[in-house]
């Protein structure tokens, strides 16, 4: 009694146009014996927002935001689907059934990924043709373990695709046959790669490199059998600019002389093309290479030193390479830029090669050194010659300690990212960071026992501005380190707040006998004489650039 009846809102006015309503919200005044009904009126202020505006929006959500914002209204989940163009899919066989009217709904998709685990039956040939049919201006496809997809389903599928710029296959059973059909049939390939194909195996037919050769600008090759018979791909794409082989069987030194021979002609036919005007200086040289994991010696190295325009370099586990190679690369690769080496502790790369990049390479700016025992020597040169370098790492290294760190406080007057991880520095070490590296805004400090929690506060209240993350000086030092998770990239980098982990409330007692010992180090002008024995050293450098 007294209630006003309830407001029932059918789905096609609360779901499809601007759901204006009055909700009836009750006021009792006491002592007037009456009730007095205020209506309050809400409004859709999106209705005011063109289509385009909020498909906009919707582009800074999340897969699973935007799912729950399409059941908001029937408008948003029409905006919803053709604004989507990034689609994931579950791509067992039993979402067969699904796909027209998944396509009919998401119909402006251009980047589709379809993932199945193994435990699972994926989707067949029939599916991916009724996929290419349904997504005609599909750009980017990823694929991974779809292993009931054949070679003539690929096939089937670069016929209707034409637009496909980026291409992603790992863990499927499809082998050259499906590659080349791809390459042949999707001219606009821009991007390829590859891993765990169990089609691409020893005497299976060479790849490449088809009507894509103009247009391919990258090729990874990841764990494959046989990744050499992409050869006659990698040597005939013309604006080639990337190569990445990780972890492939089989020697890889005549592939990469290949690579270098290319590299090396192209160089004579533009200087011919000057003289002649001949067409072939369309041709781009290679810039990045990524070598992990592979049989490859100082052969191959010197090879790829006949890449003069390289810029991004990584020798990443590779234990037949040493001081040479690297000697051969940095004499002739002088535009390099960032330079990744992880020595697998093998002891073949060190001062020597590291000399040679200091003083070949004077615009590096990008430094990460893994199992390398580097010392002052090499460190110093590089501090001294390369003025340019902004990001440095420096892991697993037994020849690094508090010398080596404080050359480069001292000298590496660009340097804004450094991460060190198990070194055998000290407090010491991070007193010299406190007061060096003018421009450092980021540095991370792990598994090195001989520095203290407290240093990483100490170092807080000298650089308030500076990103540090530091873990406890009690932290085992037995690690495996990787490119990946070292923080010295432009993007990833995993620093935050000071964080120095293990130091508990009561550390202020700790931090003063910290201060103290710092200033007795510093009483005794170690720091200083430590610099002055590296001066000396970079005489004996002749280091001339």
């Amino acid at each position: 009694m007294g209630q006003s009846p309830p407001v029932v809102l059918g789905r096609e006015n609360s779901l499809c146009d601007p759901f204006t309503f009055l909700s009836s919200s009750s006021a009792f005044i006491s002592g007037e014996g009456f009730r007095d009904e205020i209506a309050v009126e809400i409004v859709d202020y999106t209705a005011e927002l063109p289509d385009e505006c909020l498909a906009f929006v919707f582009q800074f959500l999340g897969p699973g935001d935007r799912n729950r914002c399409s059941l908001v209204c029937k408008r948003w989940f029409r905006v919803d689907g053709w604004s989507r163009h990034r689609l994931s899919l579950n791509a067992q066989s039993e979402i067969v059934s699904s796909l027209p009217s998944l396509f009919t709904r998401f119909d402006s998709v251009t980047k589709l990924a379809l993932r199945c685990s193994r435990k699972s039956i994926s989707l067949t040939d029939d599916a991916l043709l009724t996929i290419s049919i349904r997504c005609r201006n599909l750009t980017r496809l990823k694929l991974r373990g779809c292993r009931e997809i054949t070679d003539e389903g690929m096939s089937t599928f670069a016929k209707n695709s034409k637009k496909l710029r980026k291409l992603s296959c790992g863990s499927c059973m499809f082998g050259a046959k499906a590659l080349n059909a791809v390459l042949d049939h999707c001219a606009n390939l821009e991007e390829l790669s590859v891993k765990r194909l169990r089609g691409i195996h020893d005497g299976a037919e060479p790849i490449g490199p088809g009507a894509a050769a103009s247009s391919l600008k990258m090729i990874c090759l990841k764990e494959l059998v046989n990744g050499q018979s992409f050869a006659p791909l990698v040597l005939g794409s013309k604006n080639l600019k990337t190569v990445k082989i990780i972890h492939c069987l089989g020697d890889w030194d005549s592939v990469l002389q290949l690579i270098g021979n290319r590299n090396r002609n192209y160089k004579e036919n533009l200087n011919c093309d000057i003289n002649y005007g001949s067409s072939d200086s369309n041709r781009s040289p290679l810039m990045e290479i990524h070598l992990e994991r592979l049989q490859v010696s100082d052969i191959g190295l010197s090879a790829i030193s006949k890449c003069t325009k390289i810029e991004n370099l990584h020798i990443v586990k590779t234990p037949e390479c040493s001081n040479y190679g690297l000697v051969c690369v940095a004499e002739n690769c002088k535009l390099l830029r960032k330079l990744h080496i992880d020595g697998w502790r093998t002891n073949r790369i060190g001062d020597e090669g590291l000399i040679a990049v200091a003083k070949h390479c004077s615009n590096l700016q990008e430094l990460v050194l893994i199992g390398v025992n580097a010392t002052h020597v090499s460190l110093s040169a590089i501090a001294c010659n390369c003025s340019k370098l902004e990001r440095l790492a420096l892991c697993g290294s037994g020849t690094i300690g508090d010398t080596e760190i404080a050359c480069i406080a001292a000298k590496c007057m660009a340097l804004k990212k450094l991460c060190i991880k198990g070194c055998p520095i000290s407090d010491i070490a991070i007193e010299a960071l406190g007061s060096g590296c003018p421009n450092l805004v980021k540095i991370k400090v792990r598994k090195c026992r001989g520095v203290s929690s407290d240093a990483g506060e100490w170092l807080r209240e000298q650089r308030g501005s500076m990103l540090i993350n530091m873990d406890a000086c009690d932290t085992d030092c037995g690690f495996e380190a990787s490119v990946s998770d070292i923080g010295v990239h432009e993007t990833g980098v995993e620093v935050g707040q000071v964080t120095a982990v293990g130091a508990s409330a009561s550390s202020n007692g700790r931090l003063a006998l910290l201060r103290s010992k710092l200033g007795h180090f510093a009483g005794r002008n170690l720091v200083a004489c430590t610099l002055r024995r590296l001066s000396n050293c970079d005489d004996s450098l002749n280091i001339n650039l």
